[in-house]
């Protein structure tokens, strides 16, 4: 089980990662280097996992407003944590807004297929049941 929720969330940062590609000028992803992006999907997949829980511990001590605005916060200290390391594959440029609209649209896609992903591997699973006893 664990493995299965390890592979959904690493898919989800990939899909975050492609779709903040596909829709921002400013958000490139090194398609020429396969395994810069798939260092970037862990490198960012890791950092969420570690920062989201963390973030929310210290806006909860210490400003318990800003707790419904984690999940966007982490995902932009994952993202810029992400383009610093050298060779992760991911870089964030102009338009200067690009690093106000990718946290959203990266926090947001992640969150959907987060949500989704499952649903498709327990369908998956129920089929291969059906017909293996059919």
């Amino acid at each position: 089980m664990f493995l299965l929720r390890a592979l959904i969330f690493l898919l989800s940062a990939a899909i975050g990662l492609i779709v903040a590609d596909l829709v921002l000028d400013g958000f490139t992803i090194d398609w020429g280097n396969p395994l810069g992006f798939i260092l970037a999907i862990v490198i960012f997949a890791v950092l969420q996992s570690i920062l989201a829980p963390w973030l929310a511990t210290v806006a909860r001590r210490n400003a318990p407003a800003l707790l419904g605005g984690i999940g966007i916060v982490s995902t932009f200290a994952a993202l810029l944590i992400t383009v610093i390391i050298p060779g992760a594959g991911l870089t964030i440029g102009a338009p200067w807004w690009t690093w106000l609209i990718a946290p959203v649209i990266v926090w947001l896609a992640t969150a959907l297929a987060t949500w989704l992903l499952p649903a498709l591997f327990i369908k998956k699973k129920v089929d291969d049941r059906r017909d293996a006893t059919a």
